[in-house]
């Protein structure tokens, strides 16, 4: 491929290694996008207020049909923002399941968001699923 299609990023979270920064090529780094905007909380960046759809704070709500629908049109927005000139935004679309949807134990408090997508300059159609637990840590 093109360096001018596909080139590298620095990787996301920075690593430094023996040979320098660890790189990525645009399909890692558009997951990498993707996993910065669910978890990242609005507010959480200084000059980005507004960056971020804090997903984890989304798996202690009662899943409603009104949740869903406002949580897919949050991250389709946000997605849309951050992913501009790497994503055909035509193409974006983003699925919410609930942990019970999803298959997971009974008791357990799980979220599945499954986003697809087209990368613009390769023309190629990519899908990333993210399961956010009640018990994974960060959020």
């Amino acid at each position: 491929m093109s360096r001018l299609t596909d080139p590298t990023y620095l990787s996301f979270p920075f690593e430094l290694g023996a040979e320098g920064p660890r790189t990525v090529r645009r399909r890692e780094h558009v997951r990498e996008q993707i996993e910065q905007v669910l978890f990242t909380v609005a507010g959480e960046r200084v000059f980005r207020l507004e960056f971020g759809a804090g997903v984890k704070r989304l798996v202690f709500e009662p899943y409603t049909e009104a949740l869903r629908e406002m949580t897919h049109k949050r991250l389709s927005a946000a997605l849309t923002d951050v992913l501009l000139g790497e994503v055909d935004p035509k193409t974006l679309e983003v699925e919410v399941t609930p942990a019970d949807e999803a298959g997971a134990v009974l008791g357990e408090q799980r979220l599945v968001i499954k986003v697809s997508y087209r990368l613009a300059t390769i023309n190629s159609s990519e899908t990333q699923t993210v399961v956010v637990s009640a018990g994974d840590p960060g959020g």
